[in-house]
């Protein structure tokens, strides 16, 4: 009997954490979340909830001693000092963080990481709250191991949304496997200025094809329903305006009123928020004098009150900071916290926003109890969603089988494929011959595998990478000799060897030249705290791109130009690749090089993609999401500038180099045949265009029809044009196919003179084309009422 009493006082006593976790609501999965949310929000102490509003930096929160992968001391502190809710960037590695290779967790060992941190907050904390863990994820999840995607300037340039679905799927597998719950971006920015360093972060110049991308981004990130497995949610970036900055500096005001917003840089939010984005970051700019990270009107107004976002929004980092720092709207941090948490700003990336002064300003009364607890409530709803209270960690043993496959390797040079950019192909120079019996390749980005990548990524593995280089020598095989040279750095100009590149070059039936720009970070640079780069005029490395690296000229640095020009003067075939973040100075080129390929920054299997093209294995069909400058003068250059239509200047055009939607083809397409009908109802009206598109062409390729609208006639100025809708379709050699578009009332808003949406009647132009100044078909509709 005694045994007896004392096995079933040892079960007790084992089962009763299990009986009591079960009696508290919000540990139960059989109730709704808002049951759970508001059983939790009400144990929490006001410390706690403070603390749920804390995302700190991830990377300092593990310890990895050989094998083993466990929790830090500062990670202990945190929890216990700040009762942290959310980490950011944990399993990030890059020259800022300090994590390499060697002290950087692999993808198997990120998983342990993050299963020890989750392990910890459920075992060691009083309500047992699992962590949000946030990661940088706009071109491939930025941890070593990782496959890395194209940059989202090169994103756009697929014009193929479907396609970016696929990839976001991709990057969420990877990231989800191993802990991640939460990927930054897509950055939504509308990039009007190729001087700010983050250009090659955006999908381009143009709203409808941002929106068009970010919302493929988010359906791949977040699939059909919150909590799904092997899917994250997206953060949009950066609310609002981020990068048009006035002079191109990062981070400074913009010069934009509210009708530009409406027009421009507000939809491609308003599209990913409406197809289900989970959060939304806060840019670090002000706008008419109100920074957005305090900005009520952005924030309640515009996000949640106009477009219903129920997610939740964070700051930049340190951006809370700024109030009382750079921008100088706060005296103190705890008015600063206030004035952040009193606009609508959830969270704090960084911990120093709110952490402690939060929880000052709510003592002190800055802040009140009920904006505090809706705050919490988002991000403990989130959790909720996620299903990390019921499914918190990750299995380890899956993740060789989701990260870095031969399947994503295949999305990657897809992606890659699909960006590259034909600018000029003179006398069909390209493809080149696979039987050429030597080919010289020449340049500094010719065999630098982190040049070709771009910002925000991870350290990778020798062999990783591949590079222009590599991909030229597997296409054309033993048959034809490759020699190389690299002829100059991108901006060093104390180790150049033009004298070599030439001999290899007069040596030669031809050249591939890859020359243009880098966002490669490196270990001698100095970071600020946000992580932006610092210039240092005494270390010249190959960076000249990437966040914190503005320009003042568009022009190549060092001794590209010099490179370039010496070697067109061999007399040799040259076809120029450019592998770049930001649109750059090609007058020379377009006047004396055959031919031009745009890559922008590839990828890891951007090599392979790029010689795809160069010998005919793929026909490129990339179209610029960004107009490319004949000079920094002409800044601002985008297409679809307000009207009236620009002038030319004394010393040249007034159009860009290259315009927006520009790109060549080894194909040739006519336009014909086009039909425009219009159906108008009570309420709304269709506006159905189609048209012929034919392959006169000897090899299939794909074709990216454009339809612009011009309003002709409207209360208030509206651009020259805007792209409305467009589709990229292959077509067989010889073959024809039927594009079908549709326009409605909502294609043709504009925020009038009354500040309202309306549908103005009148007259309007339809333009298709191939790109926004090359026109190849013209049509009309009117609309006999408002809408």
């Amino acid at each position: 009997m005694k045994l007896r009493i004392l096995l079933l006082t040892a079960m007790s006593t084992l089962l009763y954490p299990q009986l009591q976790a079960q009696q508290l609501p919000y540990k139960d999965s059989r109730l709704t979340t808002e049951q759970r949310v508001n059983d939790l929000l009400g144990r929490m102490t006001v410390a706690e909830k403070v603390g749920q509003l804390s995302k700190l930096l991830g990377w300092e929160m593990y310890e990895k001693k050989g094998k083993h992968v466990g929790v830090s001391d500062k990670l202990k502190k945190a929890v216990k000092e700040q009762h942290i809710g959310l980490l950011w960037a944990t399993l990030r590695a890059d020259p800022w963080t300090q994590k390499t290779l060697l002290n950087g967790l692999n993808p198997i060992e990120a998983a342990r990481a993050t299963n020890a941190i989750q392990r910890y907050m459920l075992d060691s904390t009083r309500l047992g709250i699992p962590l949000l863990l946030s990661e940088e994820a706009p071109h491939g999840h930025m941890a070593i191991g990782a496959t890395v995607f194209p940059t989202a300037i090169g994103q756009a340039s697929t014009w193929n949304p479907n396609l970016i679905q696929r990839m976001a799927s991709t990057i969420a597998l990877e990231t989800y496997a191993v802990g991640g719950k939460n990927g930054y971006g897509p950055v939504l920015d509308l990039a009007r200025d190729p001087r700010w360093s983050r250009t090659e972060e955006t999908y381009g110049e143009d709203p409808y094809l941002t929106g068009k991308m970010g919302t493929a981004m988010i359906r791949g990130f977040q699939g059909e329903k919150l909590g799904q497995q092997d899917k994250i949610i997206g953060t949009l970036k950066h609310f609002v305006a981020y990068a048009a900055p006035d002079g191109g500096h990062n981070g400074e005001s913009v010069s934009f009123g509210e009708r530009s917003l409406r027009h421009y840089f507000l939809p491609p939010f308003e599209k990913a928020v409406k197809s289900g984005a989970g959060s939304v970051m806060t840019a670090y700019n002000s706008i008419d004098g109100i920074p957005c990270s305090a900005n009520p009107w952005l924030l309640k107004d515009v996000l949640r009150k106009d477009w219903g976002f129920t997610g939740f929004v964070v700051s930049d980092l340190l951006s809370i900071s700024g109030l009382n720092g750079g921008h100088a709207t706060a005296a103190t941090a705890e008015e600063a916290a206030s004035q952040s948490i009193h606009a609508g700003l959830d969270v704090d990336l960084s911990g120093s926003g709110y952490g402690p002064h939060l929880l000052k300003a709510v003592q002190q009364g800055l802040v009140e109890p009920a904006v505090l607890d809706t705050a919490v409530a988002r991000v403990l709803r989130m959790k909720f969603n996620l299903g990390l209270f019921d499914r918190p960690y990750v299995d380890e043993k899956q993740v060789i089988q989701k990260v870095a496959t031969a399947q994503n390797k295949s999305v990657a040079r897809a992606v890659a494929r699909e960006s590259i950019i034909l600018l000029k192909n003179e006398k069909n120079i390209l493809p080149l011959s696979k039987s050429l019996k030597r080919i010289a390749v020449i340049g500094p980005n010719a065999d630098n595998a982190y040049n070709q990548l771009g910002d925000y990524t991870a350290p990778q593995a020798d062999g990783k990478i591949q590079t222009v280089l590599t991909g030229i020598r597997a296409a054309v095989g033993k048959g034809t000799q490759v020699d190389y040279v690299k002829g100059c750095a991108i901006r060093d100009t104390t180790n150049s060897d033009i004298a070599a590149a030439v001999a290899a070059a007069q040596q030669a039936d031809a050249v591939v030249l890859i020359l243009g720009g880098s966002s490669a970070r490196d270990f001698k640079t100095s970071y600020q705290a946000t992580g932006a780069a610092n210039v240092d005029p005494n270390t010249v490395s190959d960076m000249e791109s990437g966040e914190g690296f503005d320009r003042v000229s568009l022009d190549m640095m060092g001794d590209q130009l010099k490179l370039m020009k010496a070697i067109q003067a061999t007399g040799k075939p040259v076809v120029l690749v450019t592998i770049m973040g930001r649109p750059l100075n090609l007058n020379w080129a377009a006047e004396h090089i055959p031919a031009i390929v745009n890559a922008w920054y590839p990828g890891q299997e951007g090599g392979l993609a790029i010689a795809d093209v160069l010998f005919g294995d793929y026909n490129p069909a990339g179209r610029l999401p960004i107009s490319v400058p004949r000079s920094v003068g002409q800044l601002p250059v985008h297409y679809n500038h307000t009207k009236p239509k620009h002038h030319d200047y004394v010393e040249m055009s007034a159009k860009p180099l290259y315009a927006f939607g520009y790109g060549l083809s080894y194909s040739k397409f006519e336009y014909s045949n086009l039909q425009v009908g219009l159906t108008e109802g009570a309420d709304d009206f269709v506006c159905t265009v189609s048209f012929d598109v034919e392959n006169r062409g000897s090899v299939t390729g794909d074709e990216v029809a454009q339809l612009y609208v011009v309003d002709e006639v409207s209360s208030v100025v509206t651009p020259i044009m805007q792209l409305k809708q467009f589709e990229r379709r292959a077509i067989p050699a010889g073959k024809k196919e039927r594009y079908t578009f549709q326009l409605s009332k909502e294609d043709l808003k504009l925020w009038n003179a009354t500040n309202a949406w309306k549908t103005e009647k009148g007259k309007f132009k339809l333009l298709v084309g191939t790109s926004s100044d090359d026109i190849r078909l013209k049509g009309e509709m009117e609309l006999k009422k408002d809408y």
